[in-house]
């Protein structure tokens, strides 16, 4: 008995067989809108093609060749009518001559013989079969064709009583011999059309690329050059919606640096107040408190005006790898600490110098700061830019990985926090990175420690 729950059984067994040929389809088919949109074109024309040519040509082909084929059979009946029925010249010269004007058929009559050992029929020949046929039907008589010698002519011997019927035949006379002419005009036709489909959704999926791209660069922190909406009015309306977005974004963020600049200057202001009146108040110890918070304001100030600005306004320039890691090793040979590198693929990057330079130096500091070893291994090919930071530091607990990354927030044992620490440093580190199209993530390290992970677009 068929149940709901057997059918469901069934569905679930079948369905990954499923899966797996759509996953399949999807490996194999582009991923690109301009691909797809040719494969959306081309291969309904390529099926239509297929089916007419399977179902119609074959038909059109068989049904002109068995009319063609019956023509020249019903005339070689005639001509053994007439040689049978009406007395001939011993060299039957007439008879000839009305078969090789009349009826384009080139015959001789030979003395009584035998017909030749039957052919191999070809695997592919229509007219074998079809001729054969129709003589079966028509004559009543054994006989012997050849359709493969000579690519021209179609050559038929019939016994008769004491005599051999040899006929040749144009094969254009037996057989329908002009279908390529169709396919020909079929296929130039689906190739001139297709080239006309290409050229016109070219001018239709170039705008989408183009917004991608300015996307893709916005998203970066770089200014699309000359991007104004074109094609179709779908993709008008998105280019102009992109534009009216990035000039808030662009808005809000000149409005938050400024107020910024106006907040910065001020307190500055007040912080710089506070530090004549300490200094007028000379070299009293009670006062070395408030020296001290004077100066932790200040550094949170700049620390968070840096973290607020990210770097915005910086332009994409050129920088070495090299000369990065080269700074970094000095600077880990100062502290006593261990320092190597590797660099996989071209040296030179485009990134904004300083933002990219920042990025970097906080995680190598942050290691110095907290670990003894520090490798770093750079891999820079055409679609990606990474490196990776090894060290056998204490390391960060894997609950607190994303946390970290969170401004102001501050763990005991965090390793982004020395005694003045604000809780910026891995925010300002993500925040550059995510400017350039990419991120920063935390795991372990193959050394103990912690592992950085620096991934960008190139």
């Amino acid at each position: 008995m068929v149940t709901i729950d057997s059918l469901r059984r069934e569905d679930r067994t079948s369905a990954p067989g499923w899966r797996w040929i759509v996953r399949w389809l999807r490996r194999r088919l582009p991923t690109g809108l301009y691909a797809r949109s040719l494969l959306i074109i081309i291969i309904p024309m390529v099926l239509l093609q297929s089916v007419v040519a399977a179902v119609f040509m074959e038909r059109h082909w068989q049904m002109v060749t068995e009319r063609l084929s019956l023509a020249v059979t019903r005339d070689i009946a005639a001509i053994i009518e007439i040689i049978e029925t009406y007395p001939q010249n011993s060299d039957y010269s007439e008879i000839i001559r009305i078969a090789r004007d009349q009826l384009s058929l080139q015959i001789s009559i030979e003395p009584d013989g035998d017909l030749p050992p039957p052919r191999v029929k070809p695997f592919f020949s229509i007219l074998d079969g079809i001729l054969s046929d129709e003589i079966t039907d028509e004559i009543h008589r054994p006989f012997w064709i050849d359709t493969v010698g000579n690519s021209n002519l179609v050559e038929i011997r019939i016994k008769l009583d004491n005599k051999i019927l040899r006929v040749l035949t144009k094969r254009s006379q037996t057989y329908a011999s002009n279908t390529h002419i169709f396919i020909v005009w079929m296929v130039g036709t689906s190739l001139v059309l297709i080239g006309i489909s290409i050229l016109f959704l070219r001018g239709q999926i170039r705008p989408i690329l183009t917004l991608a791209r300015a996307a893709e660069s916005f998203g970066k922190g770089q200014k699309p050059d000359n991007f104004y909406p074109r094609g179709a009015d779908e993709v008008r309306r998105a280019g102009l919606a992109f534009i009216l977005m990035r000039e808030r974004i662009e808005r809000q963020i000149e409005q938050r640096t400024a107020m910024l600049s106006g907040v910065s200057h001020d307190l500055r202001t007040i912080l710089t107040r506070f530090k004549l009146q300490l200094a007028l108040a000379g070299d009293n110890p009670d006062l070395h408190g408030l020296n001290d918070d004077v100066n932790d304001m200040q550094t949170m100030l700049e620390a968070y005006m840096a973290f607020a600005r990210g770097e915005v306004e910086e332009d994409v320039g050129e920088l070495k790898l090299s000369e990065i890691f080269a700074k970094l090793e000095s600077d880990f040979a100062l502290h006593g600490k261990k320092f190597s590198y590797s660099i996989e693929g071209d040296d030179d990057i485009s990134v904004r110098p300083n933002a990219f330079m920042r990025l970097v130096t906080n995680l190598a500091s942050n290691a110095r700061r907290y670990a003894n070893r520090l490798d770093i291994e750079a891999k820079h090919n055409a679609k990606w830019l990474t490196v990776v930071f090894d060290d056998d530091g204490p390391g960060i607990p894997e609950k607190n990985r994303e946390d970290v990354f969170k401004p102001f927030f501050r763990l005991d044992t965090a390793r982004n926090l020395d005694a003045s620490g604000t809780g910026l440093g891995l925010a300002i580190a993500r925040d550059i990175a995510r400017s350039h199209g990419g991120n920063v993530t935390l795991s372990d390290s193959p050394l103990g420690g912690l592992r950085a992970t620096i991934r960008i677009p190139a």
